[in-house]
């Protein structure tokens, strides 16, 4: 990893000292730097085209080029305000886009969501008329690529990449940050749902440690998989696919058991549920507070109130967050058959109840069997 005092030093002789992204687990040394020391420089936003878009403004406001971090996947979030808003021929806004490349050649060859994504990323910049360069470990290197990139940000007043691929921008661990805000961890938020809702109910498992942990609940539990969906990717449309399950089999019990990062991240979604009448569809945040899968950076999960959004999105709720396994408890109960769509925030700490190791499976089968399921 790249030296990340350098690194901040050298965007700051530059001049580029703000920063604004969704955090990522290959750019987890440099969200961890900023975060630690320019905390009131360094924002976490929704999802990267909000990024995009406070970027701009900052620039509007001060002449200084900014930085945009994002992982590769986000880049879709980015697209819109990139090719729009900051084009030189609308309104001209140069900044530093840091890309974390996950999914680069055969990196992750345990994780096909992310090859595609890995296969296009320099295209998709390509596409935007936008130059880049792939970053490369030495701070000599990167120091005279950051010259050469803000220079070209002044010139043509358009962004410019900085593609950072496994190991450039990341700390080769991930910590396992364990607090105490709230008593229940993940898992052990999962355990109580699964143990308090009818034997067929599909859940749907959030991008990240949701994911993972269901799977190897079923396992401890010797349970089917095949009740499960595993929202590998796409970070932020879980309970949307999940609504589209509960809306197309009215008759099963259907629950997304939801991030907060990742239910801020596409928030209009909860909005769905007062266009569509779906009694049989809990939608549950398993709230830390935190981008936990990708290195623990604080998200706003924990300073919104997601009950009174949920409420006035037209979700049934229970008024309060659960915080305890009590709370957990009465809020299932309580909600159900409560005739419509309900909500659950579910306030839970930070860090893994366990050690697990990443989910190895095949997806067209997994899909298949929950495909089959929904069948009978």
């Amino acid at each position: 990893m790249l030296d990340q005092k350098r690194v901040f030093d050298t965007l700051a002789q530059n001049g580029v000292t703000f920063f604004v992204g969704v955090p990522d687990s290959y750019l987890n040394g440099f969200c961890n730097y900023g975060l630690a020391n320019c905390p009131e420089r360094m924002l976490i936003a929704a999802n990267e085209g909000n990024a995009v878009a406070i970027a701009a403004g900052r620039y509007f406001a001060t002449r200084e080029i900014p930085l945009v971090y994002m992982q590769n996947s986000g880049q879709g979030n980015a697209l819109n305000p990139l090719v729009s808003l900051a084009d030189p021929a609308v309104y001209a806004v140069p900044m530093l886009l840091l890309i974390g490349w996950r999914g680069q050649g055969d990196t992750e060859p345990n994780h096909p969501q992310h090859r595609l994504q890995g296969e296009i990323t320099p295209g998709l910049l390509e596409l935007m008329h936008l130059p880049y360069t792939v970053l490369e470990e030495g701070e000599d290197r990167f120091e005279e690529t950051v010259r050469q990139a803000v220079a070209w940000c002044r010139e043509h007043r358009a962004p410019y990449g900085l593609i950072a691929p496994k190991g450039v921008m990341a700390a080769s661990e991930k910590a396992n940050d364990v607090d105490d805000t709230y008593p229940m961890s993940r898992e052990e938020a999962m355990e109580v749902i699964l143990d308090h809702m009818p034997a067929d109910t599909i859940y749907a498992a959030t991008t990240g440690r949701a994911t993972r942990e269901l799977f190897f609940l079923r396992e401890k539990r010797g349970e089917t998989r095949a009740r499960d969906y595993l929202n590998v990717g796409s970070m932020g449309h879980n309970s949307s696919v999940a609504l589209g399950i509960a809306l197309a089999r009215p008759e099963r019990r259907v629950v997304a058991l939801d991030g907060d990062a990742a239910a801020i991240m596409h928030l209009g979604a909860m909005t769905m549920v007062s266009k569509v009448h779906a009694p049989n569809f809990l939608h549950i945040v398993l709230n830390n507070g935190a981008h936990e899968s990708v290195g623990g950076q604080p998200s706003a999960g924990h300073r919104v109130d997601f009950t009174a959004m949920a409420a006035a999105c037209g979700y049934a709720t229970v008024g309060r967050a659960a915080e305890t396994k009590e709370e957990l408890i009465r809020a299932l109960e309580a909600l159900q058959g409560c005739g419509r769509a309900a909500f659950i925030d579910c306030r839970i700490h930070k860090g893994l109840s366990r050690t697990l190791p990443p989910i190895v499976f095949d997806h067209r089968q997994a899909i298949d069997a929950l495909m089959d399921e929904l069948k009978k």
